[in-house]
Formats: structure tokens, C-alpha cells, sequence
């Protein structure tokens, strides 16, 4: 398994995009007290019950259900997970115990969410780390981009690139769908337009996949 450390050899620049200046944070209501300034940026502290940290957490289980919806309906994420060979893991989380998802390949192109705990030796094959909840939270909250994360050193991807890339273009892809255009060009670098009626049918059925997973249908 590959540890990278070098911004530049991470993941090519190839969907998500630099939006980290100047853009006004869609989330509101973050108490003072949940935010440091650290080398002249903000940085959120990682208290447990910090709005911050509670909302990567509800997000990070969009994202992974999300995944998983989407890699079932949407032909194009099908063609890109495809590769994967049956039972490869992926992992999401942020460092040093944060929020998380891991899910599963199913060797056609689809996702299911994994068992196991994600902290374990060897639970995931690839695993994507936030170096700090701040970090997870600009992602999450669509002021940057996934690959200009990676730019910025606030991730890193622990095994292997060219899967690390297609999860990223993955992610572009159903932030694309799901997202309204003016949010999903923020968190993407180049956004591709879809239809709108194709864009909403797909939306819909990746909503209601992930809602399903919350109750239990996997």
C-alpha cells in the first residue's frame, strides 16, 4: 500500500476544482468557540460535539450512501468502478478519530456499504484521510474542490493513485447530479451540465437509494 505525502503525486487535477478563496460559506451558524485561528486561518476545533464535526459526520454518511445509490443507477460511475476487483475497499475519514465511511466493491460496478470497523489494520484497501475536521469541513461544505484539497495538502490517499482517481471523478460525478448547478460548480472544477429532467430523475433515485441504506436495505 502506498502512503502519499507529496501534493503534486497525489491525484491529477482531473474533475474537482479550486474553489478555496473567496467564497462565502453556505453553512452557517458555526459557534465562535468551535473555530482557532491557525497560521492566520480559521481552524475548527475538534471537540466531539462541535456543529462542525457533527456536520462531517452527517455528511460523510451522505457521501458514502450517496456512493453507493449512485454507483447503482448511474451508468457512468458503473464504467469507472468496474475496475475494481470484488470486496476492494475504500475508505473516507478525518484524522486523527474522525467521521467516516467505507464501502465495498462488488466486482460489476457497484457499491455496497462495508462491515468491519474502519479503524482496523487492513479494513480498507484505499483510504482517504482529511488531516484535520477543518480541512473535512471546507470539502464538505463545497468550498473546495477534492482535488484542490489534495493540492493544498489536507488529504492523503493511502494506496493506489489511479483507484484514488477514480473515486474523484466519482465524487464529481454524483455531486454533479445531486448538487443544484450553482453549488456543484464550487465543489467541482470542471462542471459538466446534465439535462435537467435527466439530471433530476438521476438525483431522485440516488436520494432515494441512499435514504433506503439508512433504513437498513443495503
Amino acid at each position: 500500500m502506498t502512503h502519499l505525502t507529496c501534493p503534486t503525486h497525489r491525484i491529477p487535477h482531473t474533475g474537482s476544482g479550486p474553489h478555496s478563496h473567496g467564497i462565502d460559506n453556505p453553512i452557517r451558524g458555526i459557534a465562535l468557540a468551535d473555530v482557532a485561528n491557525v497560521k492566520g486561518k480559521p481552524m475548527i476545533l475538534a471537540s466531539r460535539l462541535s456543529p462542525a464535526r457533527l456536520y462531517v459526520a452527517l455528511m460523510m454518511q451522505i457521501v458514502g450512501r450517496g456512493l453507493v445509490a449512485a454507483s447503482r443507477c448511474d451508468g457512468v460511475m458503473r464504467k469507472e468502478l468496474v475496475a475494481l476487483p470484488p470486496g476492494y475497499r475504500i475508505a473516507m475519514t478525518v484524522d486523527p478519530d474522525g467521521p467516516g465511511f467505507m464501502v465495498e466493491a462488488a466486482g460489476d460496478g457497484r457499491l455496497r456499504l462495508a462491515s468491519g470497523r474502519m479503524g482496523a489494520t487492513g479494513a480498507a484497501h484505499l483510504t482517504i484521510r482529511f488531516k484535520h475536521i477543518t480541512h473535512a469541513f471546507l470539502v464538505m461544505s463545497f468550498q473546495e474542490g477534492t482535488a484542490q484539497a489534495f493540492a493544498n495538502d489536507r488529504m492523503v490517499a493511502d494506496g493506489d493513485v489511479a483507484i484514488a482517481t477514480r473515486l474523484v471523478r466519482c465524487l464529481n460525478r454524483m455531486e454533479s447530479i445531486i448538487l443544484p448547478a450553482f453549488i456543484a460548480r464550487r465543489a467541482v472544477k470542471r462542471y459538466t451540465p446534465t439535462p435537467l429532467l435527466h439530471k433530476l430523475g438521476l438525483a431522485l433515485r440516488i436520494y432515494a437509494g441512499a435514504a433506503l441504506t439508512l433504513l437498513g436495505f443495503h
